[in-house]
């Protein structure tokens, strides 16, 4: 819309448009730089994508890795990420990413003591064994928080689909000790600390909530103190520009109204991606099957599609942060993680055969799958293939190791639970011929497959794909075993789980600069216009360089989008 057509109802300094962890980030920095912002958000819930997430932040060099005396070489981080996008991406988005989010962080930490970020070394890099990657890692998280200190605002943040029963929070560090209930005593302790935190929250009746619940909590409680306001329910149906093309507002419904808003610095589109546009993902990948995305339900792509109305450039607009899952049939999705990492499994394609190190970054799993696809054989779905031991030793598919628990909110005890059977998602048989029959694949080629693995396991080294050679892989594997990611099989049943080609959220939209501002099919700047975090192509290019890599560069991103507005800003309005 141009802007010679219409009257401004409203004006700003900054407009941000999404409320997830890149979009407040902007919101607090313009606010912080004495910019007037408004902040408006489609949904009724707040919170985006990151609401829904693990609540990582990926930040080498972060504050609460220099307190704890790390500081990881800027330089080698760089050369890391430019070898791992691979030429994708620019070195000037790559060094400003490298560069201020550090920065980033201190200034939220200043900003508001609801942000405290604490770093706990031993989640390394997907990749650290490249030239500056990290064995220790660079994944900032938050602390939980007790979400009755959002007050009125606690209904209106957005919850996961599936919320554990109440009181059963995960802090990061918890999770992968759970996971090792049955190997260690440190596990077990977890396991009491969830039942421990299950009593708190009936007698005391505490709200306790952790990773990305935290983060977004912390947020909004930071927003709410800096009184910048935020409009729920309030959905951006297209951007205004002027008469050279620059972008000066918006139009934003609300309360069923169409109010033109004036942005006199700029529009900061941070509105997630396209993750549940079925029909758009599969133009661009058409072997997606179905909504597999764990994104946040309303992501359907309307910044992106804003931002092309006004002659944006996309790009990666075919890629996603993949996530290797499973789908039960009543469509719940649930993570295919640290089973991947298990000792006794490996993970076979339609042909029967190993295609990929299974414990790999799930990003490049699933690129495995999508490639192994378009070469003709079935690898979406892909079957994980166990034994009965692996089942009563370690937490696979949200079974609980441990004796059987008259309504546990989780399947525990020793039985496999029939309705995965009637599922057809998990399937058992007594022998890998017969498996392989169940699950559709030749049975000679899976009891190759098998005889194969099991002798690589049986020395210690997994000479096809190198399973475990890499510190990531270990971190969700058995620490008792020399190598945690690998041991033969033992006795039948053996069990199939089904894997399917999930993802976090799309990751390809508006291609942006070092700036955050969006550039034009010619190349050239869309002034007035700037986009983060899954409404712009990922800095990370098709890759993932940790965990957090993607609310690190929405978070750092926004924030360069408010400082670059502020310093370029010159704050006059024609209406």
């Amino acid at each position: 819309m141009s802007e010679s057509a219409t009257r401004f109802d409203h004006t700003v300094d900054v407009l941000v448009v999404g409320s997830g962890g890149g979009g407040l980030t902007a919101a607090l920095k313009a606010a912080a730089n004495g910019l007037d912002t408004l902040v408006v958000e489609k949904s009724a819930k707040f919170g985006g994508s990151t609401a829904l997430s693990g609540g990582g932040i990926w930040v080498p060099g972060a504050p609460a890795q220099r307190r704890a005396g790390y500081t990881p070489d800027p330089d080698g981080v760089f050369e890391y990420l430019k070898t791992i996008t691979d030429g994708l991406i620019s070195d000037a988005r790559l060094r400003t990413y490298v560069d201020v989010a550090p920065e980033m962080m201190d200034f939220l930490e200043r900003c508001s003591d609801w942000f405290e970020f604490v770093w706990k070394p031993g989640y390394a890099d997907y990749y650290p064994e490249l030239p500056g990657g990290s064995e220790r890692g660079s994944t900032i998280n938050v602390p939980e928080i007790d979400l009755r200190r959002l007050g009125a605002e606690e209904q209106n943040m957005l919850a996961p689909l599936s919320l554990a029963p109440r009181g059963i929070w995960f802090a990061p560090k918890d999770l992968r000790l759970f996971y090792q209930v049955r190997q260690n005593w440190r596990g077990k302790v977890v396991l009491v600390k969830l039942i421990w935190r299950m009593f708190r929250a009936r007698v005391f009746g505490d709200r306790m909530a952790a990773i990305g619940q935290s983060l977004m909590a912390r947020m909004r409680l930071a927003l709410a103190e800096h009184d910048i306001p935020l409009w729920l329910s309030a959905p951006m149906t297209e951007l205004i520009t002027d008469v050279d093309g620059r972008v000066v507002g918006a139009v934003v419904e609300c309360d069923g109204k169409p109010l033109r808003i004036a942005a006199r610095g700029g529009v900061v589109l941070a509105t997630g991606g396209f993750d549940h546009d079925i029909g758009w993902r599969r133009q661009y990948l058409p072997l997606l099957e179905k909504d597999w995305s764990f994104g946040n339900p309303a992501a359907l792509g309307d910044g992106i599609r804003a931002g092309e109305k006004v002659g944006a450039a996309t790009d990666l607009l075919d890629e996603a942060w993949w996530f290797p899952a499973m789908c039960w049939p009543d469509g719940r999705l649930q993570f295919m993680l640290n089973e991947r990492m298990m000792p006794a499994q490996f993970v076979v394609n339609g042909a029967g055969v190993r295609f990929i190190n299974e414990a790999a970054p799930y990003m490049d799993f699933a690129h495995a799958m999508i490639e192994g696809q378009a070469s003709g054989v079935d690898h979406v779905p892909c079957w994980l293939v166990t034994d009965i031991k692996s089942f009563h030793r370690y937490v696979v598919g949200g079974h609980l190791p441990i004796p059987k628990v008259p309504f546990a909110p989780v399947p525990t005890g020793r039985k496999i639970p029939q309705a995965w059977l009637d599922s057809g998602i998990v399937v058992a048989a007594d022998s890998y011929e017969e498996l392989a029959t169940k699950i559709g694949v030749p049975p000679q080629a899976l009891r190759n497959t098998a005889d194969r693995f099991n002798s690589l396991a049986a020395t210690g080294h997994d000479d096809d794909f190198n399973r475990g050679d890499s510190a990531y892989d270990n971190y969700y594997g058995d620490p008792t075993l020399p190598n945690p990611n690998l041991a033969p099989l033992g006795k039948p049943p053996y069990l199939a789980f089904q894997i399917i080609l999930g993802d976090l959220g799309t990751s390809g939209g508006l291609v942006t600069d070092e700036h955050a501002r969006v550039l034009g099919e010619d190349g050239g700047v869309i002034a007035g216009l700037y986009a983060t975090g899954n409404t712009s192509a990922a800095v990370m290019g098709r890759s993932y360089a940790g965990a957090g890599a993607t609310i690190g560069p929405a978070m750092t991103f926004g924030y360069v989008a408010a400082q670059h507005i502020s310093e370029n800003s010159n704050r006059e309005v024609t209406a």
